[in-house]
């Protein structure tokens, strides 16, 4: 949320991706007893990253996926889910954590620059 109180672009996709998965964690619980942990939906973002890493490959001619395009905007997307549901699940201002770790690696390749 911004510094006014209002919502921000990212905070819809959070809210968003949080009822999703709470969607989701209604049907583990009916289906499975039980939903899934904060390390089980980690490890599909492992599982989603592998996916992801074979779509890249895909996309520079290292591996033949039909459609890795689509597929590869698919998995961006998913992954994209599993850390906006890690940030709400752990209560971190993403947005803030962006900017500041952009800022420092900003700062970082200044740094690089002028010891060059």
């Amino acid at each position: 949320m911004s510094t006014d109180g209002a919502n921000t672009g990212l905070d819809l996709f959070i809210q968003r991706a949080a009822r999703v998965r709470e969607a989701y964690a209604e049907l583990e619980r009916r289906n499975y007893g039980r939903a899934w942990t904060n390390q089980e939906v980690v490890l599909g973002l492992v599982g989603d990253v592998g996916d992801l890493a074979k779509l890249v490959m895909a996309m520079e001619g290292m591996h033949s996926i039909p459609d890795a395009r689509q597929k590869l905007a698919h998995e961006l997307a998913d992954c994209l889910w599993s850390i906006l549901v890690l940030s709400h699940l752990y209560d971190i201002d993403l947005e803030a954590a962006f900017h500041q770790t952009m800022d420092q690696l900003e700062e970082h390749i200044a740094l690089v620059k002028r010891t060059d």
